[in-house]
């Protein structure tokens, strides 16, 4: 194991030698192995946004087992989906690839001003299936936070126990914020500060814009000069807003967009000290090809940072 890899486990030396081993998995597989960089593959849109918004673009996208595919051979560090998906596959693709069992989900048939995630598995469902990690969605800003905190803190306590790795998707929505203020540069560090207050191991969060959404905060970022651009500075920021950069802060890649566009936004990552990306819609919407070809050229960009 190199230095950079054991640097990065130091931050975590209070937890126990199976947290430890899982986190180190999924730091040395795949081509970012060993970089201190990441780059993993969540599915979990078909439950989140449904199955033709989702795979429609691409249909083989329909079928659990390209996504293990598609994860294994562009070198992802890990896979991440619900319990339907990996049940689907974990054992034909048997140590091919570390996986993460996403326990809560959320549907969109209801539309809901403060919503919550259903529980839908456990954290005996990812022992079973060989996961090294479970994930965890929260919504900092919704009326309904509290219940969400409370149940991350008590999976987060049994997969610790276990040895597996907490993965926490962080992502401000609710009745306590604006459409704008979901992505907004406060709001997305607060949004990461919460997540690592929570015991998250890796924190998903989305790319902050350079809009403010409280007037509180505002007045700090005036004040101490806190710089909304360009965006590897808000990168930078959010970062440095999980225990001054001692906790891994991984971005969402979003909604579908241009190879072009999307490749900024890595360079943005890397440039500010981001530890990677997690993206699902920009490679699973393509064909396969084209989504191989794109995911190695973020690979290759995140390596060079890595130097």
């Amino acid at each position: 194991m190199n230095e950079r890899i054991k640097e990065i486990l130091s931050w975590y030396a209070g937890q126990n030698p199976g947290v430890l081993t899982n986190l180190a998995r999924i730091l040395n597989h795949g081509r970012l192995g060993g970089t201190g960089k990441l780059l993993i593959l969540p599915v979990d849109q078909g439950f989140e946004h449904g199955p033709a918004r989702s795979f429609a673009p691409n249909p083989p996208a329909y079928d659990p087992r390209y996504h293990f595919q598609l994860a294994i051979e562009a070198g992802c560090n890990a896979y991440a989906a619900p319990l339907g998906f990996l049940e689907a596959g974990a054992a034909e693709f048997a140590g091919e690839v570390p996986l993460i069992l996403k326990l809560n989900n959320h549907d969109l048939l209801l539309d809901e001003r403060d919503p919550i995630p259903a529980v839908t598995a456990s954290v005996k469902d990812a022992l079973r299936l060989g996961c090294v990690a479970v994930g965890f969605t929260i919504y900092p800003g919704s009326a309904m936070r509290r219940e969400m905190y409370e149940q991350l803190h008590q999976i987060a306590e049994e997969a610790k126990a276990h040895g597996l790795a907490v993965v926490v998707w962080s992502y401000p929505r609710g009745s306590g914020l604006s459409k704008q203020g979901e992505t907004a540069l406060d709001v997305v560090a607060y949004a990461a500060q919460i997540a690592a207050q929570l015991g998250a191991h890796i924190i998903k969060v989305k790319l902050p814009t350079a809009y403010i959404e409280q007037p509180e905060a505002r007045k700090v970022y005036e004040a101490e000069k806190i710089p909304l651009e360009p965006l590897s500075a808000r990168v930078r920021h959010v970062v440095q807003s999980a225990f001054d950069g001692r906790r891994i802060v991984i971005f969402s890649g979003g909604p579908k967009h241009d190879d072009a566009s999307l490749l900024e936004e890595v360079r943005a990552i890397a440039e500010g000290g981001g530890f990677g990306s997690i993206i699902g819609r920009n490679s699973f919407q393509r064909p396969r090809g084209k989504a191989l070809e794109l995911l190695a050229k973020i690979a290759d960009i995140y390596a060079r940072y890595s130097l």
